[in-house]
């Protein structure tokens, strides 16, 4: 550890007021050192780890860090704000910012030390001891572990017992414990001494993070604390960037529970299952361990236990979600979990049609079918087969929705009565908003029926025979007799104002389309104007108006890889390395209509580029729709142009929104101050060369 931290890389008077701000600070200390060969690059390399999930904790802690090519050396960079930072933790601003930057390929001692740290920040004597360090030096070697925080906090000369509370010893500590699985757990002793014949209450947990750096250990540490208080042996099995130790098969046998907590697939998942499970993201590991070692004993109480098919479930993205997130948050999670199994059946079957169109005009919608009448030489049978299959892929979108909207709510045996409620909604003309309410009725049936309390001897057939029975029945119930024809009125009612939609009014839908088709680019607001997009013309006879939408939508999300690749070629100098190598991707990805081909660049430099994406695509989606521009096709980008009504006013919308982004990222990018002192300090390759050139800035 010793190498790791200096008082260089200490900032005890941090004065950003971003997250962003905070991370460049101690960033350029590094660069300063020559540790980190490329700021900005480095600092992507942050911004898109940041984006996955928030790194501020719960007491005033923030943790940016990431694994990046741009690193040379395992290093850490310490800042103390007074006035707090968000880092996006539930309980406000973190004040004590620690920057882990790890090379791509760093070896397993370093991140076992870097791991420790994060296990450190779990307790308060350090944490307050950080606080009240009076100079750089001593707070590097607090976090070395050359100090204790005891002798910090009393202003001690020399440090007692520094061994006993380094971060290195914390990491043998951690990995004699990782190695020896059989060994007493956390809580047991103080069970042996008092006396009890009753063994405690076992669990074993799985903590990951994405890169397995910080909250991996952290959410180990704070399990293991939690489950000391509780009088509960807790044994853990860190799953982290040095790999991970299994535990011993016969500790997982003879574990009353499991805990999940994690971001990440848990690997091998498939030993914990027939457990009671309590699976959530991992920072609730960390803000709530108390918690969930109680929700895990209540389960063991009512016989609560995952299914052997337990592997094969998804991550908490795919499933209900944490049970401390919020109903909005979950609810969101929910309706992506359906939009994207929805997505791949649009894309096929949007391009079938769009293709049958294409060889054999909108006369082939009315072809006899491809069984009765195939002729191999004639043109027309092959439109005509094209069109047919793409119609049946679009007849499964409803159902597909609705069964895996109730699936990311009751895992599998929400799909039965999913698919059932969403083909009732189809044949009842209900539409999308049909198979949404459908899945969400289906999921919620299945999850009051699993709350239960059925004898063990029925629990066998409840996932085969008992769940699909009932809950079919009282979806399909409700969508035929209560809310089907409703939701049908309802949907008719949205088909009949898109008809009606023109001049301004279609023009300022085009606009709005393309702010949110822009505004995250991929994430849930796209995915909202995209679905919005698809289901419109996910019909054997879709209207012209529900065209002129989807023309738009594609325009709009064209714009911003396309915007980005472009002002890479224009203006390369404001750019890093990394960002002109993936501009010259972000040219395909845009013609492809891909979206994420941006992400990269906004990650970086939020504040400039995705304001700058949104008003390009606003014009462009608004220009498509004054063009009067239609698509059948869903997906395709300018491969599909053949398909596309009016071309060539569609691709001057296209190229007018992308002139207009790269002209204001170019602007804003342009307008930003350079960093004092951050050009070509530890450079040692090309990259300072062109980092100076660009004369890189603060990111706002």
């Amino acid at each position: 550890m010793s190498d790791m931290i200096t008082a260089d890389l200490v900032d005890l008077d941090l004065s950003a007021d971003t997250k962003e701000a905070a991370a460049r600070a101690l960033a350029e200390r590094m660069v300063a050192l020559g540790r980190v060969t490329d700021l900005e690059g480095f600092l992507a390399d942050v911004a898109a780890r940041e984006a996955q999930m928030p790194t501020g904790l719960d007491g005033g802690i923030g943790i940016p860090h990431c694994r990046s090519e741009h690193v040379t050396e395992p290093t850490l960079g310490f800042g103390r704000s007074a006035a707090g930072i968000d880092f996006g933790a539930p309980d406000g601003p973190a004040d004590l910012i620690f920057l882990i930057a790890a090379p791509a390929g760093a070896d397993d001692a370093h991140l076992t030390i870097l791991s420790s740290l994060a296990r450190q920040l779990m307790n308060a004597e350090f944490t307050t001891a950080l606080r009240s360090v009076g100079d750089a030096s001593a707070a590097a070697a607090l976090i070395r572990g050359d100090e204790t925080p005891e002798a910090t906090v009393a202003g001690a000369g020399a440090a007692q017992g520094a061994s006993e509370n380094s971060v290195a010893s914390s990491a043998a500590a951690s990995a004699d414990d990782a190695t020896d699985n059989t060994a007493p757990a956390a809580g047991a002793s103080a069970s042996a001494e008092g006396g009890s014949a009753e063994r405690p209450f076992r669990i074993v947990a799985v903590t990951s993070c994405p890169t397995g750096i910080a909250h991996t250990y952290m959410a180990a540490e704070s399990l293991e604390n939690a489950g000391r208080e509780a009088g509960v042996e807790v044994v853990v099995e860190p799953q982290g960037s040095a790999g991970f130790t299994r535990l011993d098969p016969g500790v997982i046998a003879a574990a009353d529970g499991v805990i999940f907590a994690h971001d990440v697939p848990v690997r091998e998942k498939e030993r914990f299952a027939g457990k009671p499970t309590v699976d959530v993201g991992v920072k609730a590991g960390i803000n709530r361990p108390g918690e969930l070692i109680t929700e895990v004993r209540g389960k063991a109480a009512r016989g609560e236990v995952t299914a052997g098919a337990a592997s094969g479930a998804g991550t908490p993205v795919e499933r209900a979600g944490d049970s401390g997130e919020g109903y909005g948050t979950k609810l969101r999670k929910w309706l992506m979990s359906g939009v994207s199994y929805m997505v791949p059946f649009v894309a096929a079957g949007g391009l079938l049609i769009a293709l049958g169109f294409a060889i054999g005009g909108y006369k082939i919608k009315s072809a006899p079918s491809v069984m009765d009448h195939f002729v191999w030489t004639q043109t027309d049978s092959w439109a005509a087969l094209m069109f047919q299959i793409g119609a049946v892929a679009f007849g499964f979108l409803v159902p597909v929705l609705a069964g895996y909207i109730a699936y990311g709510m009751a895992d599998r045996p929400g799909l039965v009565p999913g698919f059932v409620g969403g083909m009732i909604a189809s044949t009842i003309n209900a539409g999308f908003l049909g198979g949404l309410v459908a899945g969400l009725l289906a999921g919620g049936v299945v999850m009051a029926i699993q709350k239960i309390d059925i004898p063990a001897v029925l629990r066998g057939i409840m996932p085969v025979v008992v769940i699909p029975l009932i809950s079919s029945a009282i979806v399909g119930f409700l969508m035929f007799v209560v809310v089907g024809k409703p939701i049908a009125s309802a949907q008719k009612a949205m088909t009949d104002w898109l008809n009606g939609l023109s001049g301004s009014n279609a023009i300022l839908l085009g606009a709005l389309l393309g702010l949110m088709m822009c505004f995250d680019l991929g994430g849930p607001v796209n995915k909202v104007a995209y679905t919005f997009a698809t289901a419109g013309i996910a019909v054997s006879n879709p209207s012209d108006s529900a065209m002129k939408i989807m023309a738009a939508v594609m325009a709009a999300g064209m714009v911003p890889p396309l915007a980005m690749a472009l002002a890479t070629t224009v203006r390369g100098k404001l750019f890093t390395e990394t960002e002109r190598e993936n501009g010259k991707a972000a040219w395909v990805l845009g013609a492809s209509f891909i979206s994420e081909g941006a992400i990269p660049f906004a990650a970086a430099d939020p504040l400039r580029v995705i304001p700058s994406a949104m008003v390009g695509g606003a014009i462009t989606g608004s220009l498509s729709m004054a063009f009067s521009t239609t698509l059948r096709a869903p997906h395709g980008g300018i491969f599909v142009v053949p398909l596309i009504g009016n071309p060539f006013l569609y691709l001057i919308a296209i190229a007018v929104g992308v002139c207009v982004t790269t002209a204001l990222v170019v602007v804003l990018k342009g307008m930003r101050k350079p960093a004092p002192g951050a050009v070509g300090a530890g450079k040692t390759d090309g990259t300072a060369t062109a980092a100076a050139e660009a004369k890189q800035p603060v990111a706002a």
